[in-house]
């Protein structure tokens, strides 16, 4: 973590936080790529993103805590841009899909393999919204509890209950119990 960096940032200085970004931009990517589940809109987000640490780099009280915040802005961005599309509800889409899908594709068995291969979102699919974020900044970002807590506003408590409770969901639904 570049201090001085932020601090340039800190006082206008752009080419400062594009460089802070640009040194984390997989990092942000694949955090964006999480919620958004497609590039063009995990690029929207981190692009809303660089626009409010620019607006806001002011407000950060701690150099040292820039990436955290930084992180904890994308989320919001990506949380706003999919509260955004579920009020854009396009029929044109819904119609397209319904349309185009074969009958037989929405009766067979798209994972006939299913023992040996276990597609990690339709086991989320188990999870509530909450513990699904928790297990994926905690599993697939490498984010400790406490950053976690940050990100989502609540307490570390909660993410530690999110995550347990979650994975307790997830061994019932992977280990094969079907007596629901």
């Amino acid at each position: 973590m570049n201090v001085r960096l932020v601090k340039k940032a800190k006082k206008g200085d752009k080419e400062a936080l594009l460089q802070l970004v640009m040194a984390e931009k997989d990092t942000y990517y694949r955090l964006g790529l999480t919620y958004m589940e497609n590039p063009h809109d995990a690029m929207d987000a981190m692009e809303d993103m660089i626009v409010k640490l620019y607006e806001k780099i002011d407000q950060l009280k701690k150099e040292e805590a820039f990436y955290s915040w930084s992180k904890t802005i994308l989320v919001n961005s990506c949380k706003a841009l999919l509260r955004k599309r579920k009020k854009l509800v396009l029929i044109d889409d819904w119609n397209e899909a319904m349309v185009k899908k074969p009958v037989h594709a929405l009766t067979s068995d798209p994972y006939p393999n299913r023992e040996q291969q276990i597609d990690i979102n339709e086991l989320l699919e188990h999870v509530n919204e909450h513990q699904k974020e928790a297990i994926q900044l905690k599993y697939f970002h490498d984010l400790d509890t406490q950053t976690i807590a940050d990100i989502t506003n609540v307490s570390v408590g909660t993410v530690k209950s999110r995550i347990f409770q979650g994975l307790k969901k997830l061994r019932k639904h992977s280990g094969g119990d079907v007596d629901e």
